[in-house]
């Protein structure tokens, strides 16, 4: 460490260090890393779908009917924008996965060795919890979806007299690619967890978060004036 240079600059310097290096890594074999994650990915989001099918089919419908845009009146920017927004909020969570992954295994553990006593322990003991709390959020995160997605199908799916798995079936179109790109941080902590590079998930919290933007946008206006027309032809 340089004379005059605090611990948390050290911490940070050398974070976004390793940050430059894994970039210029992946840059060079860009596949190698993204294979992993799209498959990873895209299990987390046939799961999903799996967990809404099974909740929709056991879950009593709502009597207060959904209208949805683009269904029982015509699509807007502003329901596009609503879309965003909504998705926007999981991204960020698990965005924020993979920093809290990054700062509880490579940080603290860089910080924890520049102090003794109790502040060493401290730092210790506060990388595993934030892991575990990581994980805590994100599971939580996972059954609501679940839930809430599984009572949302149960119910338009008896309101357009379809079965939900082909209500499922005929929104795939945006709710697949729209999954893939919100679990694909998701995806990278997982991996990086797995083999203990912690090291590397700032920079895939940069790559994944950029990579899912312009398909949740897409998505978006697909779920908004496509898919609608395509339940409208399955119940007429």
């Amino acid at each position: 460490m340089q004379p005059g240079m605090r611990g948390e600059d050290f911490v940070l310097v050398q974070g976004m260090r390793d940050t430059r290096t894994t970039l210029a890594g992946w840059n060079r074999r860009p596949w190698r890393t993204l294979g992993p994650w799209l498959a990873g990915s895209a299990a987390i989001a046939v799961a999903l779908l799996a967990s809404v099918w099974i909740i929709a089919r056991l879950s009593q419908p709502d009597a207060t009917p959904l209208l949805p845009p683009g269904l029982y009146r015509p699509g807007t920017l502003g329901d596009v924008g609503f879309v965003l927004y909504r998705n926007s909020l999981v991204l960020a969570l698990h965005g924020m996965a993979c920093v809290a992954g990054f700062i509880a295994g490579s940080s603290l553990p860089l910080a924890s060795e520049r102090y003794t006593g109790i502040w060493r322990t401290i730092h210790d003991r506060a990388g595993p919890l934030a892991i575990g709390f990581v994980v805590c959020a994100t599971t939580f995160s996972l059954c609501t979806q679940a839930y809430v997605l599984g009572n949302g199908a149960s119910t338009l799916a008896a309101q357009l007299d379809l079965s939900p798995a082909l209500l499922l079936l005929a929104i795939s179109g945006h709710a697949f690619p729209e999954l893939v790109a919100l679990f694909l941080p998701l995806a990278a902590w997982i991996i990086a967890s797995r083999r203990r590079d912690w090291h590397e998930l700032l920079a895939a919290t940069f790559v994944t978060v950029t990579l899912a933007v312009p398909v949740l946008v897409l998505s978006a206006f697909v779920e908004v004036y496509a898919s609608p027309r395509l339940l409208v032809a399955l119940v007429t």
